[in-house]
């Protein structure tokens, strides 16, 4: 057994995004990462995902327009609502969007394809981690509107696995409460008699 995985897996943490600074990875890091990302488990080797990489000025400007369509659907926002809007995808160097991406298969269900990319999101906050930078994915509203999915590069079959920060913090990051894993599981004990 490889006691630096487990010790890594069992101290894992996200760091909260606005404290994530450049720099963020590279092109060939991000490469690297979405590799590791893509070796998850896919049955029928469909490939129910996909990634959106946003970076550079790119950010600023879905920021700019998620600002816009919060004010389409609320009328004026105040001006910290509006900062909060606008620093969205800004706030870390690299933004990866983890995409399900609907494929049709007759014996497949599509929660389970749903599941394949969130193993894809944990896999890639693993290799960005791995490399030495700090993570947080989060999804927020606009993930639930179809035009804040357009705004983010997603077609109207697509929908948000979640968007993964990735950037460079100092420190250890912070912990937060977690449950017993003692009362996380049993021993099978039958069918289910409720």
């Amino acid at each position: 057994m490889n006691s630096t995985i487990m010790d890594f897996l069992l101290s894992r943490a996200s760091v909260p995004i606005q404290d994530l600074q450049a720099p963020g990875p590279d092109d060939a890091e991000i490469a690297r990462i979405i590799a590791a990302a893509s070796r998850v488990p896919d049955h029928g080797r469909l490939a129910p995902w996909r990634f959106i990489v946003y970076r550079g000025e790119a950010r600023k400007e879905i920021g700019r327009k998620l600002a816009a369509l919060a004010e389409e659907r609320e009328g004026p926002l105040p001006e910290g609502r509006r900062n909060q809007e606008l620093t969205r995808f800004s706030r870390a160097p690299v933004v990866v969007g983890v995409v399900s991406t609907p494929k049709e298969h007759p014996k497949i269900p599509d929660w389970e394809k749903f599941l394949s990319g969130g193993m894809a999101a944990m896999n890639l906050i693993i290799a960005a981690n791995a490399l030495g930078y700090h993570t947080n994915m989060i999804t927020n509203w606009y993930s639930d509107v179809a035009q804040g999915r357009a705004i983010l590069g997603l077609a109207p079959e697509e929908r948000v696995v979640g968007f993964v920060h990735i950037g460079t913090y100092e420190g250890t990051a912070p912990e937060r409460p977690r449950p017993d894993p003692a009362t996380l599981y049993s021993d099978y004990s039958g069918p289910w008699r409720g």
